[in-house]
């Protein structure tokens, strides 16, 4: 990935969200400092547990959240500290894919006008270019002409998902954030949903960040992956990299707890069981997050953050003693 060029960076992006005044003012951490990069072209997975801060990153990153601090430079420029008025020229070149097809689509309005509400936004195209736009991305998405014309509420879930996808390809945009978009679909649908992603980044030249719970998919449709926890970054590596090598104890831990169709192979595999309390994000302690559940933790992670850093080439790890865990 090195020959490749940089879309966009995050350098110690922080999202918090205050609660409360005076003595019961809460500060509630939900990104806490990330940093990670995505090459143009490429699918970035981004992976943890419920309540981690995934869907904060995509929703800050989109600049949906105003960032509290860091930075966000997206083909060279930071959006962070850029006004309403200043984004709009970047709102077509990022879009997002939300995770639930029921709650994202406007059930007052015909597909024909969702699909083409942003194209009327962002391009002077006639009433009959956008119609002739929309139907196109219709076909590109496995949707018909006649849908066009229907409500959401006339729709399956895969087929609101499609409509959605149609919805953030229709501005032509370079970075899609695909929040979880798989995750309320039937089984059957979701590996139709993750091809048609493929195809269409084949085909346009599209750069994902890629938003999910299912390992096993993230594995199969990402080029690199990050691993966050409690509103940290855990590590950052190659898709196989990770999977086949992982040196964080959390993503060893995460990874362990893949199903494999193999009774066999369950048998030998040694599951690990995680033990202890789960930190709050809500004014966290000092030290590492995951301190309070692995069974490596010694005070220094107590007491210190551990940093991000390239423990072997594109293998970024935040752990004060990964090396002795891993023998590196």
């Amino acid at each position: 990935m090195n020959n490749k060029t940089l879309l966009l960076e995050v350098k110690n992006l922080k999202k918090h969200f205050v609660s409360g005044h005076g003595k019961h003012k809460k500060v509630l951490k939900a990104v806490d400092g990330i940093d990670f990069h995505i090459y143009r072209g490429e699918t970035f997975g981004l992976v943890g547990e419920s309540g981690c801060g995934k869907t904060t990153i995509g929703r800050t990153v989109i600049r949906l959240y105003h960032p509290t601090d860091g930075e966000i430079l997206f083909d060279g420029v930071d959006l962070a500290p850029l006004s309403n008025e200043d984004l709009k020229p970047f709102r077509r070149r990022i879009q997002m894919i939300f995770q639930d097809p029921y709650a994202s689509l406007n059930t007052r309005m015909t597909v024909s006008d969702i699909i083409s509400e942003g194209i009327a936004t962002h391009y002077s195209y006639s009433p009959e270019e956008r119609q002739e736009k929309v139907v196109a991305l219709l076909d590109k998405v496995g949707l018909k002409q006649e849908h066009a014309s229907r409500y959401p509420h006339e729709f399956s879930g895969g087929q609101r998902q499609r409509i959605g996808i149609a919805r953030a390809l229709a501005v032509e945009p370079e970075l899609i954030i695909c929040d979880e978009p798989i995750s309320a679909l039937d089984v059957s649908i979701q590996a139709q949903v993750i091809n048609m992603l493929e195809d269409l980044q084949n085909e346009m030249g599209l750069t994902y960040l890629f938003i999910a719970h299912d390992l096993s998919m993230v594995r199969h449709i990402s080029d690199r992956i990050g691993v966050m926890y409690l509103g940290k970054m855990m590590e950052v590596a190659e898709s196989e990299t990770l999977y086949e090598k992982p040196l964080h104890p959390y993503t060893q831990s995460l990874l362990s707890s893949i199903p494999i169709p193999d009774p066999t192979f369950n048998m030998k595999n040694k599951r690990i069981i995680l033990k202890g309390d789960v930190a709050s994000p809500i004014n966290p302690k000092p030290g590492c997050r995951f301190a309070s559940r692995c069974r490596f933790a010694k005070d220094q992670c107590r007491e210190i953050d551990p940093v991000l850093e390239e423990i072997e080439p594109e293998h970024f790890v935040a752990c004060h003693f990964v090396k002795e865990i891993n023998r590196i």
